[in-house]
């Protein structure tokens, strides 16, 4: 591998398996609560930060940008936190309509962009192979203390503090990867290990694997990185699946 390459393969795979590994704890404690479209949402809140202040501040500088964001999320994830304790039945409903929302939102901001549609996938399905080695440096030491917070101290997989640390997670990764790979990480290897001994290890692999399949699919097809991380994520997840289907 030549070393222009590298610098294309390297920041976005290190990217990516910073998101797979750091999102793989947190997908299946979503999976376990049954708010699946909660990371959708956030992600989504998260998206639209990132719009306005793009849109509100010109070339805003990146403390900026992702104070707004990250403002936004936290806000959704209080508001998630109370509706879990005073309505719970409705939960779901209330974190589909932010999703909803949000996306209409961003939407509107982004009308009269002239580069709207781009704009709009690049939120959506990120620009991986864009990311730089700064990027990852900048938020490596994010994920480091995501994780090490998870598996030292219980108590923030619970309550407000859960939704807090979930939320600074996933502002970080819709900056690197857009929604649709933040999506698909917390949720496909969270699916594919539900039943598995060690749950953590094996969502881990999938991670592993399916970002390394998705960037280089995504550099020697010259296709955008993101749905093919994504697909890569399904492909990997049914495959592990058929294996542990029952033989006739």
């Amino acid at each position: 591998m030549n070393v222009e390459l590298l610098e294309i393969v390297g920041p976005a795979l290190l990217a990516g398996l910073m998101i797979a590994l750091t999102h793989a704890p947190l997908g299946i404690e979503v999976l376990k609560r049954g708010i699946i479209f909660i990371d959708l949402a956030i992600a989504q809140i998260a998206g639209l930060g990132l719009v306005a202040a793009a849109t509100f501040f010109h070339h805003p500088p990146t403390w900026i940008v992702q104070s707004i964001a990250l403002a936004g999320t936290l806000l959704a994830a209080f508001g998630f936190r109370v509706a879990e304790k005073k309505a719970p039945t409705y939960l779901e409903a209330i974190i589909g309509v932010s999703y909803v929302l949000a996306s209409t939102l961003a939407i509107l901001l982004l009308t009269k962009h002239p580069h709207c549609s781009e704009s709009i996938e690049h939120m959506l399905s990120g620009q991986m192979l864009f990311i730089q080695w700064s990027d990852v440096l900048h938020h490596l030491p994010i994920y480091i203390v995501i994780v090490a917070l998870w598996f030292s101290s219980p108590r923030v997989r619970s309550g407000i503090l859960f939704y807090a640390l979930f939320s600074v997670a996933i502002t970080s990764s819709v900056q690197l990867a857009g929604v649709y790979v933040v999506f698909a990480s917390l949720i496909i290897p969270a699916l594919a290990v539900t039943k598995v001994k060690k749950p953590h290890l094996a969502a881990w692999t999938h991670g592993i694997i399916s970002v390394t399949v998705g960037i280089f699919m995504a550099v020697t097809t010259d296709l955008p990185a993101g749905p093919l991380v994504v697909i890569s994520y399904a492909f990997v997840t049914l495959l592990s699946l058929s294996q542990r289907l029952p033989q006739k």
